[in-house]
């Protein structure tokens, strides 16, 4: 097949990025034709309306979306705010561009088709043709394969993802204990599907669709007794997950920014992530060298304290994340020793070019472990 290999201008991102995993671009290109030939993206952020997106390979499951309209905000907190700590700071204001985010985080009857798969999958993802699982194979469809088939898709989880908690694989419950690789092959295989670019937010969009235009320590003020209308956290959760979209959405429309999962964020987590970048940088990122750590963000059921629900509130990924994994290497799809992290997506008005897009979904490739 031509190669499609377009390298556009890219966006004003803190510096150009790396491309990972070279051998898997073809597979870009191709979702990236099927994305610019849907070509519905709108002419101008006026026109980005909240829209529904059917998943084919989820027995046509949906999930719902919010448009955000981009501007400048403060990404951060004040020294003055209860709770604040140092990685936090120093505050910087940057621009982001317009683009939708889940309007919910995302839920087992979506994700579950994507995990298992039912494909013979080797440990990296790549089809498993020749029956040796350690060994990756060419990202190629062959006789009766599709694109969404080629892209790196999980080995069956070895125990349930649920842990036991609400109503199993149950729809609209929150998919969680993903890797960031996970989440963000998941966004490739969604792609696929239906023909819209989506990928994790960056923390700046996570914090400014979190905001909704706040200064304040929550979405709907600096009062943390208000809580409990807002989030699921360890004061009313019963230490469990629950479905999402059962509290009080942000300004926004978007609903359990503060609690219920934590949220991964594309961005690699730095401590002194804000002093790296200048006032007015657009579309703001870190990208990633190694597999940890990244960002996750809003706190989760399982937190003790209010203020690690704020809007700034920064956590980063950790291997110990998947201690009881008793394979070698351990899987690159599941944080078996944590089930308070999942993720929602997002998805930009403006299609980037084709280095960019492959880059969001495989950023931080570094050891399997």
């Amino acid at each position: 097949m031509k190669r499609l290999l377009l390298l556009l201008a890219l966006p004003a991102y803190a510096k150009e990025p790396e491309v990972p995993n070279p051998q898997n671009l073809p597979v870009t290109e191709q979702i990236y034709a099927l994305v610019t030939k849907k070509g519905d993206s709108p002419a101008a952020p006026a026109d980005m309306k909240a829209y529904t997106e059917k998943v084919s390979l989820a027995n046509d499951g949906t999930f719902d979306l919010v448009p955000v309209p981009g501007g400048e905000f403060t990404i951060g907190s004040p020294a003055s705010e209860a709770g604040r700590k140092d990685d936090e700071g120093p505050q910087v204001k940057v621009a982001l561009d317009p683009f939708w985010i889940g309007k919910c985080e995302m839920t087992w009857d979506i994700y579950r088709a994507f995990m298992e798969n039912g494909k013979s999958r080797n440990k990296d993802g790549s089809l498993n043709r020749d029956s040796d699982v350690k060994t990756p194979e060419a990202p190629e469809a062959k006789d009766g394969e599709t694109v969404v088939d080629v892209v790196s898709q999980p080995t069956p989880p070895y125990m349930p993802m649920h842990f036991g908690m609400g109503e199993g694989y149950g729809a609209g419950w929150p998919a969680i204990a993903m890797t960031h690789h996970a989440a963000s092959k998941f966004c490739e295989w969604l792609t696929a599907q239906t023909g819209h670019y989506y990928r994790l937010p960056t923390e700046a969009e996570w914090e400014y669709a979190c905001r909704a235009g706040t200064t304040t320590a929550y979405s709907f003020g600096d009062d943390p007794s208000k809580l409990g209308d807002y989030a699921w956290y360890s004061e009313n959760s019963d230490y469990t997950y629950q479905k999402v979209g059962q509290k009080k959405p942000n300004p926004w429309g978007i609903y359990d920014m503060h609690g219920n999962v934590a949220e991964l964020c594309l961005d690699a987590y730095l401590p002194d992530a804000y002093a790296k970048w200048k006032e007015g940088d657009k579309n703001p990122w870190h990208q990633a060298v190694n597999r940890y750590p990244h960002v996750t963000r809003g706190g989760h059921f399982f937190d003790g304290g209010p203020e690690t629900l704020r809007s700034a509130a920064r956590v980063p990924t950790d291997k110990s994340w998947k201690n009881i994994d008793p394979q070698i290497p351990k899987s690159l799809w599941y944080f078996t020793d944590c089930r308070n992290v999942g993720f929602r997506v997002v998805r930009p008005m403006k299609v980037p070019d084709v280095k960019q897009m492959h880059v969001m979904w495989n950023t931080g490739p570094g050891p399997t472990e």
